[in-house]
C-alpha cells in the first residue's frame, strides 16, 4: 500500500509551502540572525531543507553531490526556492508512488560502495524536513514572528479530510 507514503510527502509539500509563504512576511534581519539553540538561520536551514530534498532523490538513483543547495548556499530567494521546493516535493510524492519494496540503491562515498534500501532515503526526507521546518518555526517565534500551524490536523483541514458523517 503506497497511498500513506504519498499522503506523508503530499504533507512534506503542503508544509513546505505553508512555511514558505509565511517566511516572506518575516524581515530580512529576521532571517538571517542566529537564533541560540537552532542549527543555523531561518535562510541556511531552508537552503539545507530544500538541498536535502535534492539530495535524498539523487541518492535514491545512486548518486549525490550534483549541485544541490546546501547551508552555505547563496540565498536563492523567495520564488527560486518555491519553485525548487516545488519540484522536489513532486519528485518524492512521484518516488512515493513507485516505490518498490525491496528496491535498493547503492550509494557510493569515499572510494566504497554501500547498499541501501530506497525507502530509507524517504524515510529521512521525511524526517529531515518536519525536523528542520520544527527549527525554522521556533526560530521565527523566537523571534517574534508568528508561524503557521504545520500540525496534521491543519493538512487534514487544507485537504478537506475529517468530513462529518451524517447521522445513521
Amino acid at each position: 500500500m503506497t497511498q500513506p507514503l504519498i499522503d506523508i510527502f503530499e504533507y512534506n509539500r503542503w508544509a513546505n509551502r505553508t512555511l514558505l509563504e509565511a517566511c516572506r512576511e518575516a524581515p530580512e534581519a529576521a532571517l538571517t540572525t542566529e537564533v541560540p539553540g537552532i542549527s543555523g538561520t531561518v535562510q541556511s536551514l531552508w537552503t539545507h531543507t530544500i538541498g536535502g530534498e535534492q539530495t535524498f532523490i539523487l541518492r535514491t538513483q545512486g548518486r549525490q553531490h550534483e549541485g544541490e543547495l546546501h547551508r552555505c548556499s547563496p540565498w536563492p530567494g523567495f520564488d527560486e526556492l518555491a519553485r525548487v521546493a516545488e519540484e522536489t516535493g513532486r519528485a518524492l510524492i512521484e518516488l512515493a508512488r513507485g516505490l518498490a519494496e525491496d528496491e535498493t540503491a547503492d550509494l557510493p562515498w569515499q572510494g566504497k560502495v554501500f547498499r541501501f534500501p530506497v525507502h530509507f532515503f524517504l524515510t529521512h526526507a521525511a524526517e529531515h524536513g518536519t525536523e528542520h521546518r520544527t527549527e525554522i518555526k521556533v526560530a521565527l517565534n523566537t523571534l517574534g514572528f508568528e508561524t503557521p500551524d504545520l500540525d496534521g490536523w491543519s493538512y487534514a483541514a487544507a485537504k478537506g479530510y475529517g468530513a462529518e458523517v451524517p447521522p445513521a
